[in-house]
C-alpha cells in the first residue's frame, strides 16, 4: 500500500513509499483510510522531539488522525463490521493515518458522526480528544469559569473555544484581524488582537489558560489566571506528568521536570500552576463528541483539503504557518463523503 513513512529523525525524514498492509490483531479495526489530516504532533515525531519517550521504530507510517470504511476486524472486535463509517486517533506507537489502511485497537475507534463528511471528521479526532480531556478531565471547567484560548482561530484552539462555551464558561482568545468574526462566530466572548494589543495587558482573573504556542507567551499567561489557576502547555515544557503518563522510567520524570522548572517556579510565585498536557487515544470519549457535532455544538473548521499524493505538501503548508484557519485535511479521494 501507499503510504508517507519516517525513514529517518529530521526536517527531510518523511518519504512516500510502498510498505506492506498491517497485520490485523484480534482487537484491531483494519480501516481503508478516507482521509486524514495534519496536526502539529505529526512535526514533533517526524523531528524525534518525543523520543526518549515514544520508540518508534523507523520506518514508521506517520499521521495521528483517521476517517474510513471498516475493511476487516480482529476475531475479539464486538460493535464494528465491514463496511462501517469509524473516525479515530489511533493510539501512540500505533499512529500510521498518511497511508491507504491502518490497523487501530477498537477502544480508539468510535463511529462516525452522522452529520460529518468523512473529510470533516478526519479534522477532528486529535483536537476533539485534546479539547475534551484539556477542559472536562483535567481543567474540570464549571459554567461562570473564565477560559482563554490562545490562538484561537488554529486547529485545537477553534474546537476548544465551541466545547468551553458548550461548557458554559466565558471565553476569550487571541487572534488576529482576519478571523476575528470567525473566532467570534465560534463562541469566543473576548477578542484581543495580539498584533495590537497585548492580552497579559487586558485580561485578568482567568481560571484556566490554554497556550499553544510557549516561550515569553507562556510566562505572560500565568500573570493572567486568578490564584489557583491553571495554564496548560501543548507545545511544553514537559514535566514528571507527562513522562508518568507514558509510563517512562523515573529518571526521565525528572528530566521533564528540570526542563519545566523556570516556568513551574514562576507559576508557584504566583500562586497559580503549570502543567503540560498530551492528549491520549480514547474511542468512548469520540463517542460522545460525535453526539456534539451531531448535536450541532461543535463544527470542524477546515483551511483547506489535499490531495493524498500531496501529503508532504500538506505538511509543509501547516509548518511553514501558511494554514488560514482550522486544520488541513488530506483526502484519499478528492469528494470523497
Amino acid at each position: 500500500m501507499k503510504a508517507f513513512v519516517v525513514e529517518k529523525y529530521g526536517k527531510d525524514g518523511a518519504y512516500a513509499a510502498e510498505v506492506p498492509e498491517p497485520a490485523v490483531g484480534d482487537r484491531d479495526i483494519l480501516v481503508r483510510v478516507s482521509a486524514t489530516s495534519i496536526n502539529p504532533l505529526d512535526k514533533m515525531v517526524r523531528n524525534g522531539e518525543f523520543k526518549q519517550l515514544l520508540k518508534y521504530k523507523a520506518p514508521f507510517v506517520l499521521g495521528h488522525d483517521v476517517a474510513g470504511v471498516v475493511a476487516r476486524v480482529g476475531k475479539a472486535v464486538r460493535g464494528f463490521k465491514v463496511g462501517d463509517e469509524v473516525y479515530a486517533r489511533p493510539r501512540d506507537l500505533r499512529i500510521g493515518g498518511f497511508a491507504e489502511f491502518i490497523a487501530i485497537d477498537q477502544d480508539d475507534v468510535a463511529p462516525k458522526p452522522d452529520s460529518l463528511t468523512l473529510q470533516e471528521a478526519a479534522a477532528v479526532p486529535l483536537v476533539a480528544l485534546a479539547a475534551w480531556q484539556i477542559l472536562v478531565d483535567r481543567a474540570h471547567v464549571k459554567p461562570g469559569q473564565k477560559v482563554l484560548i490562545h490562538a484561537g482561530a488554529g486547529g485545537l484552539g477553534s474546537t476548544v473555544i465551541q466545547l468551553a462555551k458548550h461548557l458554559g464558561a466565558t471565553v476569550a482568545t487571541t487572534t488576529d484581524t482576519h478571523t476575528e468574526e470567525l473566532v467570534r462566530s465560534l463562541g469566543a466572548d473576548v477578542v484581543v488582537d495580539y498584533t495590537n494589543e497585548d492580552f497579559s495587558k487586558v485580561l485578568s482573573g482567568y481560571d484556566l489558560v490554554l497556550d499553544s504556542l510557549g516561550g515569553a507567551n507562556l510566562e505572560k499567561s500565568l500573570t493572567v489566571l486568578k490564584p489557583g489557576g491553571l495554564a496548560v502547555g501543548v507545545v511544553g515544557p514537559p514535566d514528571a506528568g507527562f513522562a508518568k503518563q507514558l509510563g517512562a522510567p523515573s529518571f526521565l520524570g525528572a528530566a521533564m521536570n528540570f526542563l519545566s522548572r523556570k516556568v513551574r517556579k514562576r507559576a508557584k510565585a504566583l500562586g497559580v500552576r503549570y502543567q503540560f498536557f498530551f492528549m491520549q487515544a480514547n474511542g468512548s470519549q469520540l463517542r460522545e463528541l460525535g453526539a456534539l457535532y451531531d448535536g450541532g455544538h461543535l463544527r470542524p473548521v477546515i483551511d483547506r483539503i489535499f490531495p493524498f499524493e500531496q501529503t508532504l505538501a500538506a505538511m509543509a503548508h501547516v509548518e511553514q504557518g501558511r494554514t488560514k484557519a482550522g486544520k488541513v485535511v488530506v483526502s484519499m479521494t478528492p469528494n470523497n463523503h
